[in-house]
């Protein structure tokens, strides 16, 4: 059956396991995040289908199960899954994606590596996701394409289906032309991201960069110069942007540039905080600390996310500071491991842990750590739980395409109560005006930044937090609409080529 809807993603959209030798697949265990968010898109259409990758011992396998139909609450859909084995995921995923875009897209142009990459590999993957989203799609259909390590998709898509309307969705930043213009496929990659007749961003700024990005590299006729929405302009932040060019016209195809941040489920998480099991972990865990302030700061054990330099601050402040001591604050630092096998994240993770023990080591007592070190993730209902014990939220990324763990933490606190201490390099900086900003590049600004959120008046910070919970909850992701395609629309005529 033809698809109206097609979602081109890596992932699968559950979860897969295998209980008693056969495979099990269920929900996602929580509706907030990527995957639940764009399976809610399908009940706008008949039917849809979702394209994501599978590991295959032989892709040739006539036993692989390439395409299952699932009904469940989100609607009818295909899920045609390739096969690829584990070298082509490590070549098309861990290097060309993680060690030559990665550190591109968010300006560590020193971690870069380019040299192991397989080109052909990373093509070829590409093409075979537009082929079976071609395969999928009804005649007109919107085929939506998912992140960067899917560049190549809709150029090779356009060709294949001229019929099609193709969007795209760049979840992380997209860096300036300085910056992108150092990978040497730049031509290649986008050109084929002209292909599509939507481009979509979280924020004004990483638009504002493709679009310099594109100028630079073709001969293009620029759109429009549009003027911010106010609730994307924060004064004082780096990544704010006052105009945005609306569109790019390549060759007689033009390409519309949008943007529209991805927010949290706030209906679900206002449930969960506000849920008995949530309000008696939180009646726990501020027994347990007594009169102890609390922070707590999570995310993934990758360079870009800053937990070395934020454990160097708590360190500093610590040191300067004796009374934080005396009152046994409590630093709660939840840094998930993004990628296990690959070396850059590896040493990461030794010098998150080096610096926690050192600090452990420096001030700790028989009856008091000050860094509680979680290398792990915690199930999003426990998560809650912290969220809603927590006196500060420190979330102080180096560089990051939005960041919803500040959104989420904001989201939790029903009782208007808690400071967030946010990097104006993460994208949502640009939205939360309200927040306690910080320069994770600076000591003295991420140094004050956090003693401004612990000794802040306790009126201004329940005011401060009804503005962001205001920001948080018009941003819910049911609002969601990336781009100006609209799903469910069918042309009637082809698309340019």
């Amino acid at each position: 059956m033809s698809s109206d809807l097609v979602i081109v993603y890596h992932r699968q959209p559950y979860e897969e396991a295998v209980e008693d030798g056969k495979v099990v697949r269920r929900e996602n265990k929580s509706p907030n995040g990527i995957v639940p968010t764009l399976k809610s898109f399908f009940g706008s259409v008949d039917h849809s289908a979702w394209i994501a990758w599978k590991l295959a011992d032989d892709p040739a396998d006539p036993d692989f199960e390439q395409k299952i139909e699932i009904d469940d609450e989100y609607g009818q859909y295909t899920v045609s899954r390739l096969p690829l084995t584990e070298e082509q995921v490590r070549e098309f995923y861990h290097i060309t994606s993680k060690e030559a875009f990665w550190p591109i897209l968010h300006a560590f142009q020193e971690r870069y590596n380019y040299d192991p990459v397989d080109w052909n590999n990373f093509r070829d993957v590409n093409r075979r996701f537009a082929e079976a989203a071609a395969e999928e799609a009804a005649y007109g259909a919107l085929v939506w394409v998912h992140d960067y390590n899917l560049w190549l998709v809709p150029g090779y898509l356009r060709t294949l289906r001229p019929d099609v309307r193709i969007a795209f969705f760049h979840h992380t930043p997209f860096p300036s032309a300085d910056m992108f213009n150092a990978l040497p496929w730049r031509r290649e990659i986008v050109n084929s991201l002209l292909a599509c007749d939507d481009v979509g961003f979280h924020i004004p700024r990483y638009a504002e960069n493709f679009v310099s990005v594109a100028n630079s590299l073709f001969d293009v006729d620029l759109g429009e110069t549009v003027p911010v929405d106010p609730t994307l302009i924060s004064e004082g932040t780096a990544l704010t942007e006052r105009t945005v060019r609306n569109s790019i016209t390549f060759e007689g195809h033009r390409t519309a540039v949008s943007v529209c941040p991805v927010g949290v489920n706030t209906e679900y998480l206002d449930s969960v905080a506000r849920s008995e099991d949530t309000e008696q972990k939180v009646a726990q865990i501020r027994e347990e600390l007594g009169e102890s302030p609390l922070i707590i700061s999570v995310g993934r054990t990758d360079y870009t996310k800053g937990g070395v330099q934020q454990l160097a601050s708590f360190e500093r402040v610590l040191e300067a500071n004796p009374d934080l001591r005396d009152a046994k604050i409590r630093l709660m630092h939840i840094s998930v491991s993004a990628n296990r096998n690959m070396t850059a994240y590896a040493e990461i993770q030794a010098e998150i842990e080096q610096i926690a023990g050192r600090i452990n080591g420096r001030f700790g007592t028989l009856d008091w750590q000050p860094v509680a070190l979680i290398s792990r993730a915690l199930p999003l209902e426990e998560l809650v739980a912290y969220y809603r014990a927590a006196d500060v939220a420190w979330i102080t990324p180096l560089a990051d395409g939005m960041n919803l763990v500040c959104k989420e933490y904001i989201a939790s606190r029903y009782d208007e109560d808690g400071a967030l201490v946010l990097s104006e390099f993460a994208g949502s900086a640009v939205q939360l005006h309200h927040a306690v900003t910080a320069n994770p590049y600076s000591h003295r600004a991420m140094d004050s930044a956090i003693i401004q959120a612990l000794t802040m008046p306790p009126l201004e910070r329940k005011g401060r937090m009804k503005k962001l919970r205001q920001a948080v909850k018009a941003d819910d992701i049911s609002n969601w609409r990336p781009g100006t395609l609209e799903i469910g629309v069918s042309n009637d005529q082809p698309a340019v080529a």
